[in-house]
């Protein structure tokens, strides 16, 4: 049980559930909650790993996945927005029908082999001691655009101009539709975003932290610790990085502490059977369902900072929105 392979590993996964949560981040700020994540993430999982197995370019084959994944959350935004349709039943179906399409469509693909997004080291980062090895050798490129989005993603939100429109049409949609914003248009523009965001999560995972391998569990339930996340961050993206990246390191460490070895290579007097393993595994989603039940509560979105309109359809000339 190394820490600097933990961490290193949690950086690797975290990568997954940055791109996810980042995802719902904008949809959310835009007032729409999206729970399905995980169904666009299987989708783009399934669509990645085929077009990377059919064309051999793996970049295409993450395109492919922002795509595919983008134009099935645009279901969900047909159903919120234009017909003011309750959210969360509308995003419970997308899962049901990205999780449905992913096994038809990706039926046989299980076992093959293919090209890949390649890792590398960061010359001269990468020697430096401890931090080195953990943030910047033997990572994934995506890893490296996980570092780089996220600032990126705070200043947008926080520092720009579309970034205040994002924020004022999830806050207050009818003063910012009186000031010529459009409130419908963004917020399709966003719901899209996320998902292109989330197939990216999937197609992460087939292309790049689970290498060539796809199938029914390959998401796990890692679209549902997203969501999850999101709350625990605020709505912030550098919170929901460092959320991400903890997630990743427990999940790898959950795994390290069902073997014989501890840190130093100490024996682990534990040495945990295989049915107490189980119920660590289930810790992140407990945490997850923790936060679920607690963002849902009224009071508790005010005490948390979520965004007013969320999860309220906006109905144009209608008051109090």
């Amino acid at each position: 049980m190394d820490p600097i392979i933990i961490l290193n590993s949690g950086l690797s996964t975290g990568t997954i559930l940055l791109f996810a949560s980042m995802g719902e981040i904008f949809a959310e700020r835009a007032g729409i909650l999206n729970l399905g994540v995980e169904g666009m993430m299987l989708l783009g999982a399934m669509t990645g790993f085929s077009v990377s197995l059919a064309t051999g370019n793996p970049w295409l084959g993450l395109l492919m996945a922002m795509v595919a994944a983008g134009l099935l959350s645009l279901l969900h935004g047909v159903v919120t927005i234009h017909f003011q349709g309750d959210q969360v039943v509308s995003g419970l179906a997308l899962t049901f029908l990205g999780t449905g399409l992913a096994l038809v469509f990706g039926e046989g693909l299980t076992g093959q082999n293919v090209a890949l997004i390649p890792s590398v080291d960061i010359p001269g980062l990468a020697a430096i001691p401890i931090i080195g090895p953990i943030f910047f050798a033997g990572h994934s490129l995506l890893v490296y655009v996980g570092y780089l989005f996220t600032p990126l993603a705070w200043y947008y939100i926080n520092k720009t101009r579309p970034g205040l429109h994002l924020r004022a049409i999830g806050e207050k949609p009818a003063a910012a539709d009186s000031l010529g914003i459009n409130v419908y248009r963004l917020r399709y523009f966003y719901v899209f975003v996320g998902g292109c965001l989330a197939g990216l999560a999937g197609a992460t995972i087939t292309l790049s932290i689970s290498p060539g391998w796809y199938s029914a569990q390959t998401t796990s339930g890692q679209g549902w610790i997203a969501i999850g996340l999101v709350i625990f961050a605020q709505w912030d993206p550098l919170q929901a990085a460092v959320g991400s990246y903890l997630f990743g390191a427990l999940r790898r460490g959950i795994l390290d502490l069902q073997g014989p070895r501890l840190i130093f290579g100490l024996v682990n007097p534990l040495y945990i059977n295989s049915n107490l393993g189980f119920f660590l595994q289930m810790t992140p989603y407990l945490l997850t369902i923790i936060a679920l039940i607690l963002g849902s509560r009224a009071a508790a979105k005010n005490r948390i900072g979520a965004p007013a309109a969320l999860g309220t359809p906006y109905i144009r000339g209608e008051r109090g929105l």
